[in-house]
């Protein structure tokens, strides 16, 4: 006996950025989604967007039922994301059909009620208008102004089996108390939609934090979890798929300069093409002019590159990197240089993310350079932290980038940092800064602690700075614990031969 064969669930794409991927697809095909959340969550932005990409991308018109707001409210907040609503319904691709209060009108009880008048508005608009798309906002509006909760549950699925029958993708809005327990206020809400959509704005440490569930979908498959997202205003909801992220970027054999020859023989003839390498250090040990000659190298070859800032102004950049014999301003103007500077507080991470990505796609760049990842830090959760390294560097690789990032340790004297724990694993090259105390001086010391595929040199080589930039001369040499911060003086003695060698801290 055959087995008889199962259809598969149709998608609709949404439209909105990352969220289809996480979909695999969009949402289901000729269904109705909820999509719950708290408020300020975004979830009228949601149901907009998800109209605007079915006439912007497929050329489908869309009826938006609004139960809170009114229609002229409406026109304005999402005119604000580029959206021309008013330019839409006079040509027939958008509807309203408003069921929000009347504020000059107090509200009356005359008896039983149900919502049939609406049901048969909406049936009309999507028929006159041949609408494929529906966006119901929101339902706690609803339950809010007719008491009965039996009775709008019964309405609410009366309209979900009307719209599936005429083969409607419907979005339903409903309003959370908490981010975590109850789906929606009332409880029932998710019991009239086939499908769940929760979005959250988690306050955590001071810092908002938006992320994006698909809590289900009958009868088709999803990623898992949640999601960072954010608003911005020239494009509404942009998703950021982490996990749906699949590690297939190609490798290159090919090697670039670092932009210092010595440092190029440390690594075994420089970085590769497609690497991402972290240059780890205290303050002041060189990571900015790491990050300079980093720039330079390419530059002096004909490549273009993108520097990112976010402790430095764009006239400080530049002053310095010309103490350093490195002029920017010829290659900005050239054409072969961008330099994008801002504090890492004018925006939330996911926003500062989606700018960089934005600006590696419009510029194309053969390579990158951000400092300092540590300054970013400061404006995300340990958690909302990974997530931006993790997608930076997925991205970067993808689009077979070479970048180097900075990141400062918590001491002068080096030790591991947050920002080193974080990104340490997903980086390909990681060159350590660091003091050294000798003599009664302090010096500076660079190693090569992590290089992917290929061999490089070992030993912890000394290193200065002048005018001309970063000079690495021999290594240091009867010395341990620098890495540490704690150099000690290793002491042979002809007395002790065949035992270890003594150590004392270094207080020449």
């Amino acid at each position: 006996m055959s087995e008889r064969s199962i259809e598969p669930v149709c998608k609709t794409a949404t439209g909105i950025p990352g969220f289809d991927s996480i979909a695999r697809g969009g949402v289901p095909a000729g269904r109705t989604t909820l999509v719950a959340g708290t408020p300020g969550s975004g979830k009228t932005v949601f149901a907009g967007q998800f109209l605007a990409a079915g006439i912007l991308d497929e050329q489908t018109p869309g009826v938006f039922v609004t139960c809170e707001e009114s229609p002229a409210d409406l026109r304005r907040n999402l005119q604000a994301f580029g959206w021309p609503v008013e330019e839409w319904e006079a040509s027939g691709w958008w509807t309203f059909v408003d069921a929000s209060p009347d504020i000059d009108q107090e509200p009356q009880e005359t008896g039983a009620y149900d919502l049939g008048g609406l049901i048969a508005r909406v049936f009309g608009a999507v028929q006159r208008s041949g609408a494929t798309r529906l966006a119901i906002d929101s339902l706690g509006a609803m339950f809010s102004r007719f008491p009965d909760v039996r009775q709008v549950r019964w309405d609410l699925f009366r309209i979900a089996g009307q719209m599936k029958r005429l083969g409607i993708t419907t979005v339903m809005t409903a309003e959370r108390e908490a981010e975590y327990g109850l789906v929606a206020r009332h409880g029932v809400e998710e019991f009239v939609a086939d499908n769940v959509v929760i979005l959250r704005n988690i306050l955590e440490a001071e810092t908002r934090r938006r992320t994006v569930e698909i809590l289900k979908f009958r009868g088709t498959n999803h990623q898992k979890g949640e999601y960072p997202f954010t608003i911005l205003p020239e494009s509404g909801v942009v998703a950021i798929p982490l996990s749906a992220m699949e590690l297939t970027q190609r490798s290159s054999e090919l090697r670039i300069t670092s932009g210092n020859a010595d440092l190029d023989r440390m690594c075994g003839g420089g970085f590769y093409r497609d690497s991402i390498v972290l240059a780890s250090g205290a303050t002041g040990t060189g990571k900015t002019l790491m990050a300079t000659e980093f720039i330079a190298g390419g530059l002096a070859v004909g490549e273009r590159c993108l520097l990112f800032a976010f402790e430095e102004s764009r006239d400080q950049l530049i002053r310095n990197a010309r103490g350093w014999d490195v002029q920017y301003e010829p290659a900005e103007a050239r054409g072969d240089l961008q330099i994008h500077c801002e504090y890492p507080e004018s925006a939330g991470l996911e926003d500062h993310l989606i700018r960089i990505k934005q600006a590696i796609d419009t510029f194309r760049p053969h390579r990158i350079a951000l400092d300092s990842l540590t300054a970013l830090e400061r404006v995300a959760t340990p958690r909302g932290f990974r997530e931006f390294v993790i997608a930076l560097t997925s991205f970067t690789k993808d689009r077979e980038t070479a970048g180097l990032f900075t990141a400062s340790t918590p001491s002068l004297m080096g030790g591991s940092s947050v920002t080193e724990a974080h990104i340490s694993t997903l980086t390909d090259s990681i060159i350590l800064l660091r003091y050294v105390e000798m003599a009664g001086e302090v010096r500076r010391g660079l190693t090569v602690l992590k290089m992917r595929g290929a061999a490089h040199e070992k030993s912890i080589r000394q290193f200065r700075i002048d005018h001309r930039g970063m000079h690495i001369g021999d290594p240091f040499r009867g010395i341990e614990g620098i890495l540490e911060g704690h150099p000690n003086r290793i002491i042979d003695s002809p007395s002790a031969a065949g035992r270890e060698p003594r150590s004392s801290h270094y207080h020449e």
